[in-house]
């Protein structure tokens, strides 16, 4: 009786392990590549991995893990009072007014629980029906000045994701509004019902998305805490590489989030160690712009707006698609330009190699985060400046020009002349600061595609830029005297005077670390620290420069002359065009074994529909790898 007892439970286990790799095989768009479970060295990587990560603060004790507990429980009771007191002013029985509730929810680092120390909150307030977003930047504003806790308070009404930052006792938060149709907000509700979206607006459910997004990578991976370990450690390396950044055109940190959740998918039994291994395999091997899917999308019709390249034709030209999980489904690297997937790509690929050693413990985990040499690496650069009268302005400037800086390496990757344009996302204040000014500094390194005797006219692509950053500006009414944008070339020599010569020679030493790769870049020469163009707070319109780069070669000849006079007058002659000179000491993409133009997209041959065959094949992923 015992022995056929055992039989049963034993069967019983088998029948629940097989289901459980039944589901584990379907979870993602395509079956797991491998089921395998963890060996003691995938182990023991994973708990060393564990220990290199914790001097990058990337774990937060369990003291301030409370504390941002008690900021959220306040704010959420704060809250519960402003909408109680809208409700009663709005004419309803206080003792309704009490019940109708209102709730603050968590999204991004905080949510999925891979936050580092001092890391800022993504929040969200939900509302019942009766409650405006003006409302929210009103009233709810007001009683926000009134906490002797809250400082740098400010709202941004009219981004496209309108948003209220602060800081709250010590923890910066920016907390989104959205307004449900519904008569109140009980504490239990769940704002993955795709029926909450029903007769919304769409701030409403760009602002909702946050949270919906988060919640369904969650659910879609096998292990939470496999996956959040993986998760900080790519996140480090991805800031510590300088490819972490959405706004300028790399990556942000949901889409990091739906790799790393996509690799578990295809490894669902993997640990850490070999997750953060996989992940490079998996992506330096991707074919974009075939998109990353973590569940197939939802046949939801409310009426908005999803990606989808079988009708949207603007999708088509998405380079790296990796698209959100939740209704409506949207990809969340939009701002990904050809110079920007092009050093993502050559990243996965370093990862890849340096992970292989990892594995085999030639290295340890250490040398995955050592940032590479940017400054050693190109010869010329074009540094962007921003600058204002006041600290309070220059954080509202510095936020809509670095939004701007991704049209510019557009416009730098359209120039024909121009292979990459790598823009850092690290902004540097000035050596020496000028009294009453604040200023900030970005440097975007130039990769050309020839490096014979060659000028090109970069005046046309910064005046471009500039001028959209003026139209911008006074659009939004943000433009007052003292804010001024310029963009100055300057060689890598000159760089001690824009960055502390420590900087430099951090930058020199990681250059020649064991096993990393010399610069090969190498660009052309220009008047030193000429500016290039620039627009300022006393509504100055500069004439519109023609883009010459196309010119003869008489012409470049004679452009050649005039950029050596030009580079006689030293840093302080003003000009309000440049031309560089790609000579000798250029680089080229050749040199650096870049093919970045044979990836430039072209457009659909017509706008005709696309065949049955073409649409069924758009959504598939693009990677097979055993």
């Amino acid at each position: 009786m015992w022995t056929q007892t055992q039989e049963r439970q034993q069967q019983q286990q088998q029948q629940q392990q097989q289901q459980q790799a039944s589901n584990l095989r379907t979870l993602g768009m395509t079956s797991a590549i491998s089921l395998a479970g963890p060996k003691h060295l995938d182990t023991q990587r994973t708990t060393e991995l564990q220990e290199v990560l914790k001097p990058y603060n990337v774990f937060e004790t369990d003291e301030e893990l409370n504390h941002r507990m008690e900021i959220l429980s306040k704010l959420n009771s704060l809250v519960k009072e402003w909408i109680c007191e809208a409700s009663i002013k709005r004419n309803m029985p206080p003792n309704v007014a009490e019940q109708v509730g209102g709730k603050i929810y968590t999204f991004g680092s905080y949510r999925l629980g891979v936050h580092h120390k001092g890391a800022d909150i993504d929040a969200l307030c939900v509302a019942p029906r009766h409650i405006d977003r003006s409302d929210y930047f009103t009233s709810f504003f007001e009683l926000l000045k009134q906490q002797k806790e809250v400082t740098d308070l400010r709202a941004v009404e009219e981004a496209f994701v309108p948003v209220i930052k602060m800081n709250f006792d010590g923890i910066e938060i920016d907390m989104l509004f959205a307004r449900l149709a519904l008569k109140e907000i009980p504490d239990t509700m769940d704002l993955r019902d795709d029926c909450l979206l029903k007769n919304l607006d769409q701030k409403c459910v760009r602002s909702l998305n946050g949270c919906r997004v988060t919640d369904e990578i969650l659910r879609l991976v096998p292990n939470i805490e496999n996956f959040r370990l993986a998760l900080r450690a790519i996140k480090l390396w991805a800031k510590k590489h300088g490819i972490y950044s959405n706004a300028l055109g790399y990556l942000g940190g949901v889409s990091w989030a739906m790799l790393v959740a996509r690799t578990c998918q295809l490894y669902p039994n993997a640990v850490a160690a070999t997750l953060v291994h996989k992940f490079f395999l998996v992506f330096s091997q991707w074919k974009w712009p075939q998109p990353v899917l973590l569940k197939q999308p939802d046949n939801v019709n409310l009426g908005f707006p999803v990606w989808d390249p079988r009708i949207n034709i603007a999708d088509r030209y998405h380079l790296m698609p990796i698209i959100t999980p939740a209704y409506p489904q949207q990809n969340s690297t939009f701002n990904v330009s050809i110079s920007t997937r092009t050093i993502m790509q050559e990243e996965f690929k370093q990862g890849l190699a340096i992970t292989d050693d990892i594995m085999v413990g030639k290295c340890t985990w250490d040398k995955l985060f050592e940032p590479p040499n940017f400054f050693g690496k190109y010869k010329h650069f074009i540094v962007l400046l921003a600058s204002s009268a006041s600290a309070e302005d220059q954080l509202e400037w510095v936020g809509l020009v670095e939004s701007k800086v991704r049209h510019l390496i557009g416009n730098l990757e359209r120039n024909q002349h121009i292979t990459l344009a790598h823009v850092n996302p690290e902004c540097f204040s000035q050596l020496e600061p000028e009294p009453d000014k604040f200023c900030t500094m970005w440097f975007i390194g130039l990769v050309f595609a020839k490096t014979e005797n060659l000028n090109v006219d970069l005046t046309y692509d910064i005046q471009s830029f500039t001028d959209s950053v003026h139209r911008q500006a006074l659009q939004i009414k943000m433009l007052k005297d003292g804010m001024k944008i310029e963009a100055r070339h300057v060689k890598r020599k000159q760089l001690h005077t824009y960055l502390s010569p420590s900087l430099l020679k951090k930058d020199k030493k990681t250059n020649v670390t064991p096993n990393s790769t010399p610069p090969q870049t190498r660009n052309g020469t220009t008047s030193p620290g000429a500016p290039l163009s620039s627009v300022d707070g006393t509504l100055t319109n500069p004439a519109n420069k023609k883009r010459h780069s196309d010119s003869s070669s008489e012409n470049s000849c004679k452009k050649a002359k005039t950029g050596e006079e030009n580079s006689n007058q030293g840093d302080d002659s003003p000009s309000n065009s440049i031309v560089v000179h790609c000579g000798d000491d250029s680089n080229s993409a050749e040199e650096q074994g870049l093919n970045v133009a044979e990836d430039r997209p072209l457009p659909p041959v017509s706008s005709s529909p696309i065949t049955a065959e073409e649409a069924s094949s758009t959504l598939h992923e693009g990677f097979i790898c055993t």
